[in-house]
């Protein structure tokens, strides 16, 4: 039975397209490792947004109360949480209480962040098992992690 793996990555600020990408790619290099979770499942109905906004959305999968619940059950399900830092320039606040959550839970927790990175902050440096400057670093982990 394969592990469970949720892939948290920032949202807000970027369009559908780019949000999409992002996860369907991830989803597609670690499909035969781990069965993917990711907060984007099931709502491709924001494929073609201009811009993810962190809140005020009306859609029954999408308003507030959805997306909090929602991903805080898919992370308390996962065994391992892959939080991808890289390239971000605005905190992600979304990113930041999934962490929190999957270290509450005793999740496997894995950054990916350099150094200069704006969340690099001792609440992310203490909720993550290992913290990795490349995402290639993370990606080559979870490889290994899920053969």
């Amino acid at each position: 039975m394969k592990k469970k793996l949720y892939l948290a990555h920032p949202i807000s600020g970027l369009s559908g397209k780019e949000i999409f990408s992002y996860f369907d790619n991830a989803k597609d290099k670690l499909k035969d490792y781990y069965d993917i979770l990711s907060p984007m499942t099931g709502k491709n109905y924001l494929r073609n947004i201009d811009m993810a906004k962190p809140s005020g959305y009306t859609h029954p999968i999408s308003n507030n109360h959805a997306i909090f619940q929602r991903d805080t059950w898919m992370v308390s399900q996962s065994d391992i949480v892959f939080c991808d830092f890289t390239g971000v320039e605005k905190i992600s606040i979304g990113c930041c209480m999934e962490l929190a959550i999957a270290s509450w839970l005793n999740k496997h927790t894995i950054v990916v962040m350099d150094k200069n990175n704006i969340h690099n902050h001792a609440f992310i440096l203490e909720a993550a098992d290992i913290v990795f400057e490349t995402y290639e670093e993370g990606f080559n982990y979870l490889v290994e992690l899920g053969e």
